[in-house]
């Protein structure tokens, strides 16, 4: 329920000049450290999309355009996510898709797991792609 209130808060536009309402996540100990040093790698423009103010603000949560493209870093295993289930590595990055919300996918980060909607007109992939860089750079398994 709560990647669901997720989207539909993401895809609900802000009135003009307000920020982009996102729910941000509450991660602890290495997780939020590890998001702490992300928020500073996030590019300010991902896939044509200027970066946006979100609220309420939090360094777990970027967003940029009109909120089809949001990042939230330190939320909890992704439920449906298997012990055994496939992920697409990009750049060194394991992605997972969520089989039932196909422009919600999870970086598996170790010691973190970074949440990623890609909506709008976006390519997934192209976004994920960005996206892998900075997140690779915080975790140590994909050092």
């Amino acid at each position: 329920m709560r990647a669901a209130s997720l989207l539909l808060v993401l895809f609900v536009l802000a009135g003009c000049g307000s920020a982009i309402q996102v729910e941000p996540p509450v991660p602890e100990g290495e997780a939020a450290a590890a998001c702490q040093r992300l928020a500073g790698l996030l590019p300010a423009t991902l896939d044509g999309d200027d970066r946006a103010e979100s609220a309420p603000q939090s360094p777990y949560v970027a967003v940029w355009g009109a909120g089809t493209l949001a990042l939230r870093c330190g939320v909890p295993r992704p439920p449906r996510m298997e012990p055994t289930a496939q992920l697409q590595e990009i750049n060194g990055v394991g992605w997972f898709a969520d089989p039932e919300k196909p422009t919600l996918f999870t970086a598996v980060a170790a010691p973190v797991y970074v949440e990623v909607t890609v909506g709008g007109s976006h390519q997934a992939a192209d976004v994920l792609a960005d996206l892998s860089g900075p997140i690779g750079q915080v975790s140590p398994q994909t050092r």
